[in-house]
C-alpha cells in the first residue's frame, strides 16, 4: 500500500528524498557530488554499478556511507585471487544432527560492496554476477532468495593490471552504470586531511528505510516517458554499433563492438530517474544525456585505430552526442 496520495506527490517525494540523501551523505564524503547522485540513480533505478578509479579516493567509505543513511545492510567481500564461489554465497554444511544446512554468504546482505571485482578468478566473477542478474542465489539444488532491495557496488582498479582478471564485456552489461571517480579538487583534499586526522565524529541519520526505497523504484517504472524521448535512447544505443545501418561516422572509425539493447532499457530508466530526483514528472533528451556517459562507457569496444590516436570512449560517446 502506498503512502501516497498520487504519483506526482511521490515524484516531489522522491525529490526531497534525494535532497536528503546527498546533504547527509555530504557529512562525510567530500565533494564528489557527482559520483553521489550516480550511486543514489542507479539505487532507485534498482540497477547496479561499478565504480573505477584509483586506490584511496574512499570509495569504500562512500558506500558504507550510503548503506547507513539508507538504513540498509551492508556487506563488504574483499575480492581476491583464491576467493571461491561458496565464499561468496555461502554453502551447505553438515550440523550436530547430521542435516545438511544452509549457511549464507556475504552476498546475503542489501548492500554489498564488491572490493576490486577484477582481482578474482571468472568462476568467482559469475557466482557475483548470477546472484545480481537472478536476485537469488543457487546452491545444492536449492534456490535462496536475496534480502530486497539488493544492490551491488563493486569497484575495479585501473592502474595495477598485473595478476587481475578483467570482466568480459558480456559481464559488464549487468552494469547499470561505470562510474568514473577522480582525484578531489585541492579545496577538497585540504578539507578531507582536516576531516579525516582530528577526532571529528559524526553521527549520520537515516533517510529512508528498505521499504520506502522498493516503493520509489517501483515509482521510477511507472514514470511515463515521450515516445521522441524513448525513440532518442534507442537512437543513441544505435548509434554506437558499427557497420550497422544507422551507425555513425565516429562508430564505424573508431570501434570494434557497440552498445545492446540493455543499453536502451537503462538510457530510458536513467532518465526517468535523473527528472525524477530534480522533481521533473517526465523525463527529456536533457535527461538521457546527463547519463548517457554513466551507461554507455562501459559497452563500447575501441578499435585498434582509437587506441593508436589516443581517443577515448568518452570522447566518442561526446562525438555521438
Amino acid at each position: 500500500m502506498s503512502q501516497f496520495k498520487s504519483d506526482v506527490e511521490a515524484v516531489d517525494a522522491l525529490a526531497q528524498a534525494y535532497k536528503d540523501l546527498s546533504q547527509e551523505i555530504g557529512k562525510i564524503i567530500v565533494g564528489q557530488e557527482d559520483v553521489v547522485k550516480a550511486v543514489i540513480i542507479s539505487l532507485f533505478s534498482n540497477g547496479h554499478s561499478l565504480l573505477v578509479g584509483v586506490p584511496g579516493l574512499a570509495k569504500t567509505l562512500l558506500v558504507s556511507t550510503i548503506a547507513e543513511v539508507l538504513d540498509l545492510e551492508f556487506k563488504r567481500i574483499q575480492f581476491t585471487p583464491d576467493l571461491m564461489p561458496s565464499d561468496i554465497t555461502g554453502s551447505e554444511i553438515l550440523d550436530e544432527d547430521r542435516h545438511f544446512r544452509f549457511v549464507r554468504g556475504p552476498v546475503f546482505a542489501n548492500i554489498v560492496l564488491a572490493d576490486e571485482i577484477n582481482r578474482t578468478p571468472p568462476k568467482t566473477q559469475a557466482a557475483l554476477l548470477e546472484a545480481m542478474q537472478e536476485r537469488s542465489v543457487t546452491v545444492g539444488g536449492s534456490r535462496h532468495a536475496l534480502p530486497m532491495p539488493f544492490f551491488v557496488l563493486a569497484t575495479q582498479n585501473p592502474i595495477e593490471q598485473e595478476g587481475t582478471y578483467p570482466l568480459p564485456e558480456a559481464q559488464l552489461d549487468r552494469f547499470m552504470f561505470n562510474i568514473p571517480l577522480n582525484y578531489p579538487a585541492y579545496e577538497e583534499e585540504v578539507e578531507v586531511v582536516k576531516n579525516t586526522t582530528s577526532s571529528r565524529h559524526v553521527e549520520l541519520k537515516h533517510v529512508l528505510t528498505g521499504a520506502e526505497i522498493q516503493e520509489y523504484q517501483q515509482l521510477i517504472r511507472k514514470i511515463p516517458v515521450a515516445d521522441n524521448v524513448l525513440e532518442y535512447c534507442v537512437a543513441l544505443a544505435s548509434k554506437t554499433r558499427p557497420n550497422t545501418p544507422r551507425a555513425a561516422k565516429e562508430a564505424n572509425n573508431y570501434l570494434a563492438w557497440g552498445a545492446g539493447p540493455r543499453a536502451s532499457q537503462y538510457l530510458a530508466l536513467g532518465a526517468k530517474c535523473h527528472a525524477a530526483i530534480r522533481g521533473k514528472y517526465s523525463p527529456d533528451m536533457e535527461d538521457v544525456q546527463a547519463i548517457a556517459n554513466l551507461v554507455l562507457r562501459h559497452r563500447i569496444v575501441r578499435n585498434f585505430k582509437a587506441e593508436a590516436e589516443g581517443v577515448s570512449e568518452e570522447n566518442i560517446i561526446e562525438a555521438l552526442l
